[in-house]
């Protein structure tokens, strides 16, 4: 049995709901569609109180099964005005799941600030959050641990979450207290600031119960066993995710300058400096961790503590899409340079992929120069303060662009697109068009994917492939950089979930969860008047070729949607 909450944060009264089986194992992704479309959620002001703000911990949440403590956040985005589910690492999970606690809404809105605290006796109370209004979130984050104790896990709404910023994430404490473990994506932490929620903080308690404990224990143990063995998982142990600068760079689809090259360093003029074999050079000559697991238990370790010439830590973790994003598209091209403006994008609890997409789009706007990494920190603090530009630059790139008249902004439904371009990236292109989620990498990523002389119809179906597979991790609770695993064991995992949960589950359950998935998200945006039209990329790539592979995008939503449908049934 698991614990779910619903809790009216205008008159603080809590219904609770007693799940089991399968009720348990269909949680994250899916749970969050499913939930959103009852409650007649796509109609709604994404900033007003009536738009739920719902946290759901995955079946296995609470025990060190290996990437298997993600934490899912969703609403209605008011970056996009679709679905949002967005994904997080960290220890805020992993404490719901040693509650019980299957997932909470949140509904309506506190009339004042608050810091709401869940206890391990499942006690919910609010304290004022006076103390923590318009901190960094390093400082509110020190100021929790000393109010609260160390035994705890926490979310957080940062500075620009607070004055209702749409690049605002939700922050969540990493295995070593830092704030640094986003769900980052679409206005979530704008959403959580128009509650007034300032933070939410819950023990860590013990590991739950389950159905037959020795079985799940001895699959934790087999899962890890494989995950040891498998060659593309040591590879994010000893380079992170900072490897794919390495592939994207070669394959000429870095975003560069706001995406007008695919490529920012050739083999012949040295080192590509933001690239994952460099920065693992350097960080471990400094001192620094090469490898850092985000949430506990986890094997895969894709992050890293970088640190400065004096080996002091500079930011953790520092990955690819923020090297893409606020590096190379903003024409820095040192890992410290992006580190620190990293450090700072952390301390206001923003999407480093949309803060760096409009960094980009201010620098095309003349408003300061590529590489000018002084007009990124003048930016950010104008952010930070909520001053009138500020306060333009926190709504995101699609919207700063249009204030100052940019042609060129490289966004779907107005969220901006992550560090692949489309253009030759194409399966994760048609990923990002498709996807309900705006332009999302993590829907449906197939970075390497052999493209040549496919049909769009072809690398829609590898797209639907791949945006399945994500779906059902994502919907339970699993990380997907651990997909190499995770899509040769089936039988094992379902068969932990039936141990765990008491389920009867088969081994086709989870391409049928991501299946589902997906098609609830699209129904949600169809309620909230997305069209065809939404899914199509800016013109720009389809007008200009990308350097130095001078491919154009190819692929139209009409035909990309069609064959969506035709492959889904929908």
């Amino acid at each position: 049995m698991r614990k779910y909450l619903h809790i009216n944060l205008g008159d603080r009264s809590v219904r609770t709901d007693e799940l089991h089986g399968e009720d348990i194992v269909r949680a994250g992704r899916y749970f969050i569609a499913k939930t959103l479309l009852e409650l007649g959620a796509a109609k709604v002001d994404p900033l007003s109180p009536d738009n739920p703000l719902i946290f759901s911990a995955g079946p296995f949440a609470g025990t060190n099964f290996s990437n298997a403590n993600r934490l899912s956040v969703g609403c209605k985005s008011p970056l996009t005005g679709g679905i949002k589910e967005a994904n997080s690492g960290g220890t805020f999970g992993f404490a719901m799941g040693q509650l019980e606690i299957a997932g909470f809404t949140l509904y309506g809105a506190s009339k004042d600030w608050v810091v709401m605290r869940i206890t391990k006796e499942g006690a919910i109370s609010y304290d004022s959050a006076e103390a923590y209004m318009g901190k960094g979130n390093n400082e509110a984050a020190d100021l929790l641990f000393e109010k609260y104790g160390k035994k705890i896990a926490f979310s957080l709404c940062g500075p620009v979450g607070e004055y209702l910023g749409l690049m605002a994430g939700i922050a969540f404490t990493d295995t070593d207290g830092r704030p640094s473990r986003l769900s980052a994506r679409g206005g979530v932490g704008a959403v959580m600031g128009s509650k007034k929620i300032k933070a939410i903080v819950i023990d860590v308690h013990k590991m739950p119960t389950f159905h037959d404990r020795k079985k799940v224990m001895g699959a934790i143990r087999e899962y890890g066993a494989r995950l040891s063995k498998e060659p593309a998982i040591n590879s994010y142990k000893t380079t992170g995710t900072a490897m794919m600068a390495d592939i994207i760079n070669r394959l000429g689809a870095l975003p560069v300058r706001n995406f007008s090259n695919g490529r920012m360093v050739e083999a012949s003029e040295g080192p590509f400096k933001l690239g994952g074999d460099y920065i693992r050079e350097l960080n471990s000559s400094r001192g620094g961790e090469i490898s850092h697991a985000c949430m506990p238990g986890c094997m895969i370790e894709c992050s890293n503590v970088y640190v400065d010439e004096k080996g002091k830590e500079m930011v953790s973790p520092l990955e690819y899409e923020t090297l893409g994003l606020m590096g190379s598209n903003c024409g820095l091209d040192h890992p410290d340079q992006v580190a620190r403006v990293n450090a700072v994008a952390n301390d206001l609890g923003i999407d480093t992929i949309e803060a760096g997409a409009t960094l980009a789009v201010l620098m095309e706007a003349g408003l300061g120069k590529f590489g000018d990494e002084a007009f990124m920190h003048a930016a950010l603090e104008d952010i930070r303060q909520g001053n009138e530009r500020g306060r333009i630059f926190a709504q995101g790139a699609a919207r700063a662009g249009a204030h100052y008249k940019v042609a060129r902004i490289p966004v779907i439904k107005k969220q901006s697109i992550s560090a692949y371009d489309p253009r030759v990236i194409e399966v994760t292109g048609i990923s990002m068009m498709i996807t309900a989620q705006g332009a999302d990498h993590t829907a449906g990523n197939l970075p390497v994917f052999d493209c040549k002389d496919k049909t769009t119809e072809q690398l829609v179906e590898a797209s639907l492939g791949i945006q399945i597979v994500c779906a059902a991790a994502d919907s339970l609770g699993l990380c997907i950089f651990g997909r190499s695993v995770t899509n040769v064991s089936a039988e094992l995992i379902v068969t932990a979930l039936n141990d765990a949960h008491g389920t009867k589950l088969d081994t086709s359950f989870m391409t049928s969860l991501g299946r589902e998935a997906i098609k609830l998200e699209w129904e949600f945006n169809k309620a909230a008047g997305f069209t065809e039209a939404d899914d199509e990329l800016p013109d720009f790539f389809y007008n200009e070729p990308l350097a130095p592979s001078n491919k154009a995008a190819r692929h139209r939503s009409a035909e990309v949607n069609r064959s969506m449908r035709g492959l889904l049934g929908a």
